[in-house]
């Protein structure tokens, strides 16, 4: 690589005076810009020595590759004139950048209370499910699983159970995540919750029907008649519920004598939030949440399939905005009475627009000649056929732009279809090809029949109009195919198998579960992931390190075998600056398997508010036939942990 040459096209491609401030860190380039509307993007998009860029919390990320994006950095600065800055400097000034927008602080809030709810929830959607399959007739025959095997039938009744416990108790965890969320003692919170589902209570699917017929029990509060109503599978009044006890924790933890505070402060928090809760708060917020429930129900009765298509046709565009964040709350509140709302049509929708955008990143596999949109296509496709979209939408769909509104059509078409005949989730579940576990029993087929559709419509358009776009001649390869002509490579007789260890211990994950989109999306290679056990990293071949950071966070070597790894040691954690790392190897240093590179503290990583997750993946991807995970699970250091299989040059 010429490093001057790549910093050059780098600053005529951003603009001569619109890099701001800089800095860099393992992989790429984090730039603030004065203006990010007027970049050559296509031009940095086919710099054969540019892996990828995108923008994330204010900066502009360019992604060059360890060993060579100080370099690059070096000549950028010094054509610029720019002075460094530390990465705190960097991170301050992008922050400043960005104006405060309420509505996705609101999505983030949101995101922020269900996101850890969500197993639960899922895990209860799946097992509910499982007990539509037993108990709905129709089927697999005219009866029931459970009627045509009766000796199941408490097996199927500890199911039901099991996947009712996590939305009928539903507002105890959002008790308990809010809570913790608004700052408060998120114990306080699920207690509090747990008052608001006592059994005494009236059940909070039966208080409209107990209003109505005059069953109702009241208590008397100072005058006042007070409903003895509970909140069952309710959200948005324990929502509130969570944001006043915290607020009045706090209040309290700030004005009462340290000698009072943890005896009196959690009595007061309680008592005021539950009077507040009962007389005001939760009758208040209740008429709210059924009234959004029965407004969202309506509008769908109303417009059926025809609303349905233009929500399923702008799903796509609304996950870029992270809107997509506030549904499960509503999701929730409708499968929470399923009796009531038949269910949720989020779910399907979403499944629609999921595959919808795998099937136009699989087209692009097929049609592209580019070996870089090859390779991430593969990963990424699949990944979103399975529900993970960011990798097929960020990595390849949007970049492309043609793709993406394919699967807009696809996702349409296909919600439109489903819409006309009714199709709900009666549970959570994956939202994608295997989403029809999670779909009432009889509309099974046509959720399929969906998925069909809303694949065939995105692949095929993205191939029809791929093909005149992406398959360019013979005498127009790609920069990508032109570089590989230089070392020509084909597959044929036996393969040679190169095998990487794994430099720490333990958890295996699959590395477009990565949250970082440089990894996720495999820009800088295949590879994998490992959320650590141990502190101390090894080597995981013979070999000499490339690459080592003042940061010391990241590490290169070059095996002798000829691989170039990076172990990557959590997500933006250069911004510690060294903190919680120390590293007892220097560049240029030959190592042999096993030899100690250095060590993290992981406590300390994730204090700082940092996820400590280590990658290892393999830059030179393309000089090899397939990289493929050897371990899963858990991993020792030592053990195999990736299998590289070379190209036969023969």
């Amino acid at each position: 690589m010429d490093h001057k040459q790549v910093a050059e096209d780098i600053l005529k491609m951003l603009g001569e005076d619109n890099i701001q401030a800089a800095a860099h860190c393992a992989t790429r380039l984090r730039l603030v810009l004065k203006d990010d509307k007027n970049i050559d993007q296509q031009g940095l998009d086919n710099h054969p020595d540019i892996k990828g860029t995108f923008k994330q919390n204010g900066q502009f990320q360019i992604i060059i590759g360890p060993g060579d994006v100080n370099k690059v950095y070096k000549e950028l600065t010094d054509a610029t004139g720019i002075e460094e800055v530390s990465k705190d400097d960097l991170k301050a000034m992008s922050e400043n950048q960005k104006k405060p927008n309420p509505v996705m602080s609101f999505i983030k809030l949101l995101s922020d209370i269900f996101v850890p709810i969500i197993p639960a929830l899922v895990a209860g959607g799946l097992l509910m499910a499982l007990n539509n399959v037993l108990t709905s007739p129709d089927l697999f025959g005219p009866e029931s699983v459970v009627e045509m095997f009766p000796a199941i039938e408490d097996v199927a009744s500890i199911i039901n159970l099991l996947s009712s416990a996590p939305f009928a108790f539903l507002p105890i965890l959002i008790g308990y995540s809010a809570t913790k969320r608004f700052g408060g003692n998120p114990y306080l919170g699920a207690a509090m919750a747990m008052a608001m589902v006592m059994p005494e209570l009236v059940d909070g699917y039966e208080v409209a029907n107990s209003i109505e017929d005059g069953t109702m029990s009241y208590w008397n509060i100072f005058g006042l008649d007070v409903a003895q109503a509970g909140y069952q599978g309710s959200v948005l009044p324990v929502l509130a519920v969570s944001w006043i006890l915290a607020n009045i924790e706090k209040f309290f933890h700030k004005r009462m004598a340290n000698a009072f505070d943890f005896t009196f402060t959690p009595m007061l928090a309680v008592i005021i939030t539950g009077f507040l809760t009962f007389i005001f708060v939760g009758p208040v917020m209740r008429s709210l949440s059924d009234g959004l429930t029965e407004g969202l129900v309506w509008l769908y009765q109303t417009t059926g399939g025809f609303g349905l298509g233009i929500f399923g046709t702008f799903y796509s565009a609304i996950v870029i905005t992270g809107l997509h964040q506030s549904f499960p709350t509503i999701e929730t509140m409708l499968l929470a009475d399923v009796e009531t709302t038949g269910g949720s049509f989020i779910f399907p929708v979403a499944s629609m627009a999921n595959v919808a955008q795998g099937a136009a990143c699989l087209a692009v596999f097929f049609v592209t000649r580019s070996q870089k949109q090859k390779g991430l296509a593969s990963s990424a496709s699949v990944s979103a056929l399975l529900g993970v979209t960011e990798p097929a939408i960020f990595g390849v769909n949007l970049k492309l732009k043609f793709p993406f509104i394919c699967g807009m059509i696809g996702a349409g078409i296909a919600s439109a279809f489903i819409g006309f005949f009714h199709v709900l989730a009666v549970a959570m579940g994956p939202a994608s090809v295997i989403g029809f576990i999670s779909i009432a029993p009889h509309s099974i087929p046509m959720f399929l029949i969906g998925i069909v559709i809303s694949m065939a419509v995105a692949f095929t358009l993205t191939f029809i109009y791929g093909k005149r776009k992406l398959a360019a001649p013979e005498n127009d390869k790609s920069p990508e195919e032109s570089a590989d002509e230089t070392n020509p490579a084909a597959p044929s007789g036996q393969a040679e198998e190169v095998t990487i260890h794994s430099p720490i211990s333990g958890k295996v994950i699959p590395l477009q579960d990565v949250d970082d989109q440089v990894f996720s999306t495999e820009m800088m290679g295949k590879g994998i992931a490992i959320y650590p056990e141990k502190q101390q990293i090894i080597a995981p071949a013979d070999g000499t390190v490339t690459v080592t950071y003042d940061s010391k966070h990241a590490y290169g070597i070059h095996t002798v075998q000829g691989a170039d790894i990076l172990i990557h040691i959590g997500i933006d954690t250069v911004n510690l600056n060294g903190e919680g790392f120390d590293s007892q190897v220097s560049q240029d240093q030959q190592v042999k398997k096993g030899d100690v590179l250095g060590t993290c503290n992981i406590d300390e990583i994730e204090k700082a508010g940092y996820d400590p997750t280590v990658m290892v993946i393999i830059t030179n991807t393309g000089d090899y036939a397939e990289v493929a995970p050897a371990a899963q699970g858990e991993v020792v250091e030592g053990k195999e942990l990736l299998r590289l299989i070379s190209f036969d040059p023969s």
